[in-house]
């Protein structure tokens, strides 16, 4: 039984679309990998601890290392769990500097899929900082889906950070990684050999 961690991105939930299809494909198709996809918390200053957690309370996702996919903040976070436990992940869209994103995003937020009302604050920007990887220590072990018309982040930083990794750069799409299902069994193939 192999074990994978999907992140789902800022403002997002487990029953996100990209969550969901993924969910349907490991199912359908690798029904030996238990997928965890875990209810991020919208509050910055507590992901780091939950993710932690998650970890140690499931000894089997470090089995052969981290297996992660990310979208998004996900994939920070996913970029940020690799380096600290070593493993494999695919990123869609991933952010690179989501602390200079979010500098736009201070004040009050609700969850479209919980209802959940919270508060983006100046701290909760240096806590997300922390957690950034400005160095990859093995680039191979990255996976990165881009598309160039990602309305919310600009790809360009993406394609820079992980140049060495395997890189696919799709023209046009958005920021929901457009086709992404598509991708699936590349994404499976990557992670489970």
């Amino acid at each position: 039984m192999q074990h994978i961690l999907y992140l789902h991105g800022f403002l997002s939930s487990p029953q996100s679309v990209k969550a969901q299809a993924t969910k349907a494909y490991f199912e359908q198709h690798h029904s030996d990998v238990t997928l965890h996809i875990p209810a991020l918390s919208n509050f910055p200053s507590q992901v780091e601890a939950q993710l932690i957690a998650l970890i140690e309370a499931t000894p089997a996702l470090l089995e052969g290392g981290l297996k992660l996919i990310g979208s998004s903040m996900g994939g920070y976070l996913s970029t940020f769990l690799l380096e600290k436990f070593g493993g494999k992940a695919v990123l869609v869209n991933p952010a690179v500097k989501p602390y200079e994103l979010l500098q736009s995003f201070i004040g009050p937020h609700q969850n479209p899929y919980s209802g959940e009302k919270f508060e983006i604050v100046e701290t909760d920007l240096a806590v997300i900082k922390a957690l950034d990887t400005p160095h990859l220590k093995n680039e191979g072990c990255y996976k990165v889906l881009l598309q160039t018309e990602d309305e919310t982040l600009d790809y360009r930083l993406a394609a820079q950070k992980y140049a060495n990794s395997q890189l696919l750069i799709e023209e046009g799409g958005d920021h929901s990684f457009v086709g992404y299902e598509n991708h699936l069994p590349a994404i499976a193939a990557f992670l489970l050999k």
